[in-house]
């Protein structure tokens, strides 16, 4: 049997190491954000956020088979086998080359059409745009080959090589915006080309540690067809889920920028990045819960996947409303003392974007369960199915005379349904109760809002507009939130492994 005590400690060591990263990746994002913003213009800076999506319009591949990837990795060392390991690995790369290879000359065909004949782009910056989209298909071409050394790291659990690395890429990313500052010459031209240096540079850190440190990443030209076909059906599946996230995501964005302009599509693109920054909260935890739930389940020992799964769904909750809280209720303020211009629509973005992410990243452990049994093809045709309507949805809505708005809250509904679509789904792969999940996830995540809530909506009401209030009234929503996730949101043996942890930690 596997040492419950053992593991739960490796979760908590990924969790803390991770959350080190994450908030100094915060820090660093958001006033990177600020530079870039301020360096680029509001007008660039919404061309980007659009071309880019352009490019993450393929990504779907790369997320698919990025999931495929890890969960037969670590699987396998679930299994102990380390000759299939080091299969799996090579053959994970021969389909990441294909992808990078499918994924250029897709972007050079179709995806050229589509920015030269139907993105709304002034003029003017036709030929920046056209710069930044190359470099973009680059970059994604060389992330898409660095993807099974990466998800190597993440199923080894090494989460502190992988937050080193995020932490080196983010302050590269920091310093190109300084210099771009400085640039008299075209900025938006440079930024794209300095984002695809960067990417050249992580992949080769990557691969350089996965040499040095795991057996399997030895590079061999071998294939072993049946096990590349299987990967590929696994992958396929994925597909499609991926095809309907980037629907949810890019898709939407590019709606935005045909009904719209620019400017839209820059609000949105704060907004984005105020959920990307937040849902790292939550993608910090399940990365170092991940790897446990297929383990598990590759071990047979279903009770403790099944108690992973719970956790996972119920703390992801809590993380994220404990650091969405605050920007739900300060928005305005937060983004006047970070932005000197902030685009139209991005502060109800932001709330809105911020209610589906939280929805997002509860259901995230749901799929996780799903792959780590194998069998997604039900999961996926019917979960991608539900997401992908939020396209055509979301344009009849536009068509119809719909505001910016009703982009986001018909993402909104359609998070909703897929949601309990998904928990229907997984319910018999893995004989999850559907009162046990009830209970212990749906029950305490709804307890803890709305009391985590009263005190700073309280505050916000009695006291006089002013930054400290603002300040003050983030500081006791981080407080509040935290509270009522130990008292609420945690089972009575949480509370006890909680306590016992911090005394040892603090020696007392």
């Amino acid at each position: 049997m596997t040492d419950t005590s053992t593991n739960n400690r490796r979760i908590a060591k990924n969790t803390i190491i991770l959350y080190l990263r994450m908030i100094l990746l915060m820090l660093v994002s958001l006033y990177t954000s600020r530079v870039v913003l301020s360096a680029l213009g509001v007008e660039d800076y919404g061309i980007y956020n659009v071309v880019g999506g352009v490019v993450a319009m393929f990504g779907f591949l790369n997320g698919a088979m990025a999931t495929s990837t890890q969960r037969y990795l670590t699987f396998e060392l679930g299994r102990k086998d380390d000759n299939r390991l080091h299969t799996v690995f090579i053959t994970s790369v021969n389909i990441h080359l294909l992808i990078a290879l499918i994924v250029v000359l897709l972007a050079e065909t179709l995806g050229l059409w589509f920015l030269n004949n139907k993105m709304v782009i002034p003029e003017s910056r036709v030929d920046a745009a056209m710069w930044v989209y190359q470099f973009s298909v680059l970059s994604a071409a060389v992330m898409f080959a660095s993807v099974p050394y990466n998800a190597t790291i993440i199923a080894h659990e090494r989460m502190g090589v992988f937050a080193y690395v995020s932490i080196f890429e983010a302050v590269m990313k920091l310093v190109i915006a300084f210099v771009l500052c400085l640039m008299q010459e075209d900025r938006l031209i440079f930024y794209g080309l300095m984002l695809l240096c960067v990417q050249l540079i992580i992949r080769v850190v990557y691969g350089v540690y996965c040499r040095r440190n795991f057996e399997e990443t030895k590079f061999e030209f071998k294939l072993d067809t049946q096990l590349f076909r299987e990967m590929l059906s696994f992958s396929g599946w994925n597909l499609w889920g991926s095809t309907a996230s980037v629907a949810m995501s890019q898709g939407l964005n590019i709606l935005l920028n045909l009904f719209f302009n620019p400017l839209v599509n820059a609000a949105r693109g704060i907004a984005t990045q105020i959920q990307n920054v937040i849902m790292q909260f939550a993608s910090n935890f399940q990365t170092a819960l991940n790897p446990q739930i297929i383990k598990s389940y590759a071990s047979n020992e279903l009770d403790y996947m099944r108690s992973l799964v719970f956790r996972s769904c119920r703390f992801s909750f809590c993380l994220l409303y404990c650091f969405s809280l605050p920007v739900l209720i300060e928005t305005d303020m937060l983004l006047r003392l970070w932005l000197k211009e902030v685009p139209e629509y991005t502060s109800v973005f932001i709330r809105l974007i911020l209610c589906s992410s939280i929805i997002q990243g509860v259901s995230a452990p749901l799929m996780t369960s799903a792959q780590a049994t194998g069998n997604v093809r039900v999961y996926q045709s019917i979960v991608g199915g539900v997401l992908i309507m939020v396209l055509p949805i979301a344009y009849i809505v536009l068509k119809l005379g719909g505001s910016p708005l009703s982009v986001f809250m018909t993402e909104i509904g359609i998070c909703v349904v897929a949601f309990v679509v998904r928990l229907l789904i997984v319910r018999p792969m893995i004989n999850l109760s559907l009162r046990k999940f009830f209970t212990n996830v749906i029950v305490r995540s709804i307890a803890v809002a709305v009391v985590a809530a009263v005190i700073p909506l309280l505050l916000k009401e009695l006291l006089n507009e002013s930054v400290i209030t603002s300040l003050t009234v983030c500081a006791v929503s981080v407080v509040s939130a935290s509270t009522a996730t130990f008292l609420i949101g945690m089972t009575q043996g949480e509370r006890r492994t909680t306590i016992k942890t911090v005394r040892s930690k603090l020696h007392i």
